[in-house]
């Protein structure tokens, strides 16, 4: 388990992080959300000792020092691979820092390299891949010697559905495998995916923190998606109702005031007879997210 534990952090006279709490556990996946600027990189940075910063962070109940790092795979917002060195002498610069012989290295690296699909050899310059398959060695490198601690800034950044969809797959397989995983993405949907837990980050502050399910339910079940005859302008009407919009399915999407007024609503627009569609849900992560940040 990765715990944070009342982080504080300062650039000059900005304040970034302000007591910043909060715990990752192992075998679950862990959104890190809020704006940019909100402080999602200096935490990375913090855990990782990049910066120095005022608090308490234990992995595995213990401070996280250089011979941890071993222990750590860390894929960086902004990609840094040498464009000169084969995909090989890359993914050995970085993977002999974390205790790997180049026997093993060169094992697992064909073995990964089919895994993601990259088009490429273990030979061939960096420089010679394209972009996405730069990014799948960036991957490989975070991941060869299988972290029990995974922390991934926006690693979905510039990659196509197909690769996106493959990578996610990676990611539960870590997962599956119990390693502590952290990621930051602006991407609701990918969070809403994913994640078995959020922590939502504004202005350096902790503004949401939980299991996702409970999180969603905690602003009430609040929107109804239905497929009626009734016209639109008297469900505008209808007691409770503030808001009515279709959606591209064409279904209609009410917004309520009360969730307990989803079952008179459900009477009036089915009257007794068959509705094609009516599911009353919660908020979206993604409207969550304006909610709780966009009034910064």
């Amino acid at each position: 388990m990765l715990e944070i534990k009342e982080l504080h952090k300062s650039f000059g006279a900005k304040k970034v992080l302000k007591g910043i709490s909060f715990k990752a556990n192992a075998g679950k996946i862990t959104g890190l959300i809020g704006k940019n600027g909100a402080g999602k990189t200096t935490i990375f940075h913090s855990i990782l000792n990049f910066v120095e910063s005022e608090g308490e962070i234990t992995f595995a109940d213990k401070k996280i020092t250089a011979k941890t790092y071993q222990e750590i795979g860390y894929l960086p917002e902004e990609r840094s691979l040498m464009p000169k060195l084969t995909v090989f002498e890359q993914v050995r610069f970085l993977a002999n820092l974390k205790g790997l012989t180049n026997h093993e290295i060169r094992k697992r690296l064909e073995k990964w390299l089919v895994r993601l699909q990259v088009k490429g050899k273990s030979e061939d310059k960096i420089k010679s891949l394209s972009k996405g398959n730069q990014q799948k060695v960036q991957l490989i490198c975070t991941l060869i010697h299988e972290p029990k601690l995974i922390i991934l800034d926006e690693p979905f950044s510039g990659l196509d559905p197909v690769n996106t969809d493959l990578l996610k797959h990676i990611i539960l397989d870590e997962k599956k495998r119990g390693a502590v995983i952290i990621f930051s993405d602006h991407d609701m949907t990918n969070v809403e995916e994913l994640c078995d837990d959020l922590v939502m980050v504004n202005a350096g502050q902790v503004v949401l923190d939980g299991d996702i399910r409970f999180i969603r339910e905690s602003f009430g079940l609040t929107r109804i998606f239905v497929k009626t005859a009734v016209p639109l302008e008297e469900l505008q009407q209808m007691p409770h109702v503030i808001e009515v919009s279709v959606t591209k399915q064409g279904n209609y999407r009410l917004v309520i005031d009360d969730e307990k007024s989803g079952a008179a609503i459900f009477d009036k627009v089915t009257g007794g007879s068959y509705v094609q569609t009516f599911d009353q849900q919660p908020p979206t992560l993604n409207e969550i997210f304006k909610l709780k940040a966009g009034d910064e």
